[in-house]
């Protein structure tokens, strides 16, 4: 029977020592994944700007003034050129975005053609197209999509500070919708809004307490962009987003933890204590959606200094070492209960 966890519990984590947080970490993370091993994901925008969200974040939002150029949902041989090059470069899945609040039914074709052509590339596809009806859903599911992209960002406490668009609950809502239809649950956050640790645990508790997690957990990391009303909020602590990514795996083990937005901000050492703590999972592409990240040159010297491949089969290689949790409670899932 799952277990749920809450935000108490969730905040103990958080405050082990360090080492002793990424040491756990890492021993959860090698029950379900090979730790030599790291998925690869390409993110493209099919249309961009203009969006009426409020998000505080984003420079795709109509309410904000950017230096984003908006653009019309792309043509289809644009697209497929673009996963061509993404598998090229060694992404197994093909992450498209559209800056809406949600999609027109008369859309929906057009996607779904999408979907299967590049899936018949090989790759696997994703994408974030803001709320979904359970018909569109549905036909998404139809054409093949295997995983639906839609972030919880924040907690439920402090969310109404950063988007009142939007509801929480209408995002949970989006969850449930995706999952009902047979789609895979891409749902993560972003840290650097101005939350609290307590928000960061409330977060991640939110995730873990899905009657079905997220097979795979996105943590972005702020990108300050000039025009958006968190331009100048405060960074955070490079140790303190470390922390959010042990916790993460250690919440949801068997989930893939993606580094996201911000990953052009972090030095090499920074995304290797990353990946030490569980993350097992990049967007690479000098472009995600409309910010800069890493290329595929850099991460794959990065990865080439890491002894990390890209085949990400899940490998069980639990050592037995003295540990805060025993191995029981890891295969389990009740480690947490040692907090």
């Amino acid at each position: 029977m799952k277990k749920r966890w809450t935000v108490s519990q969730a905040e103990k984590l958080f405050n082990l020592p360090f080492f002793e947080l990424i040491f756990e970490a890492q021993k959860i993370h090698r029950v379900h994944f090979n730790p030599q091993s790291v998925q690869i994901s390409t993110l493209l925008s099919i249309k961009t700007g203009n969006c009426p969200e409020d998000c505080k974040y984003c420079s795709q939002s109509a309410r904000y003034r950017t230096d984003l150029k908006a653009e019309k949902l792309i043509k289809f041989d644009k697209v497929m050129d673009s996963a061509r090059q993404a598998k090229k470069a060694g992404a197994t899945r093909f992450c498209m975005g559209a800056a809406w609040r949600n999609p027109n039914d008369r859309d929906i074709p057009y996607l779904q053609k999408i979907v299967r052509e590049v899936k018949s590339l090989g790759l696997e596809t994703c994408m974030t197209l803001g709320t979904l009806s359970e018909n569109q859903a549905n036909s998404l599911s139809e054409a093949g999509l295997d995983y639906y992209n839609h972030n919880l960002d924040t907690s439920e406490e402090f969310y109404e500070k950063i988007i009142t668009t939007r509801k929480y609950q209408e995002r949970i809502e989006t969850i449930e919708r995706v999952q009902k239809a047979g789609i895979k649950v891409c749902s993560g956050g972003i840290l650097g809004l101005g939350e609290t640790v307590k928000d960061r645990a409330s977060l991640l508790v939110q995730l873990a307490n899905l009657p079905k997690v997220p097979e795979s957990v996105p943590i972005n990391m702020l990108v300050q962009i000039k025009g958006t009303p968190l331009f100048n909020e405060k960074k955070i602590d490079f140790f303190d987003f470390v922390r959010t990514i042990a916790a993460a795996r250690i919440m949801l083990p068997s989930s893939f933890i993606r580094l996201s937005a911000g990953r052009k901000n972090m030095n090499e050492q920074m995304q290797a204590l990353c990946f030490i703590a569980g993350a097992n999972s990049v967007f690479s592409g000098c472009k995600l959606l409309t910010t800069d990240n890493p290329n595929e040159q850099e991460d794959h010297i990065l990865f080439k200094k890491l002894d990390i491949n890209l085949d990400f089969t899940k490998k069980n290689v639990l050592e037995e070492k003295d540990s805060f949790f025993s191995e029981k409670e890891v295969e389990s899932g009740n480690f947490y209960e040692a907090c």
